[in-house]
């Protein structure tokens, strides 16, 4: 069976992304089914900032790293995390 509806997404982000966007935390609402990527595409949208954003971040819904075709639901979290660098 197949959600129909809207559904509210809480978007995180972090370190980066969230100096970029001017905010570390966004709500955005799409209608299902959804993905992360319409989650992406609807911050943009929603957050002129956001679209500084690389096209592709790497994301996780509720802390499972995900790819950006993953279906979202009502109430998941979004997490965008810039890529880590270190040695």
């Amino acid at each position: 069976m197949t959600a129909t509806g809207t559904a509210t997404i809480r978007v995180r982000l972090f370190a980066r992304y969230a100096e970029l966007v001017g905010r570390a935390e966004a709500a955005v609402s799409v209608s299902l089914p959804a993905t992360v990527g319409d989650v992406v595409r609807r911050l943009r949208d929603e957050v002129p900032a956001a679209r500084a954003l690389p096209e592709r971040p790497l994301a996780a819904v509720n802390l499972r790293q995900v790819k950006l075709d993953a279906r979202v639901e009502d109430g998941d979290e979004v997490a965008l995390l810039p890529p880590i660098a270190g040695g």
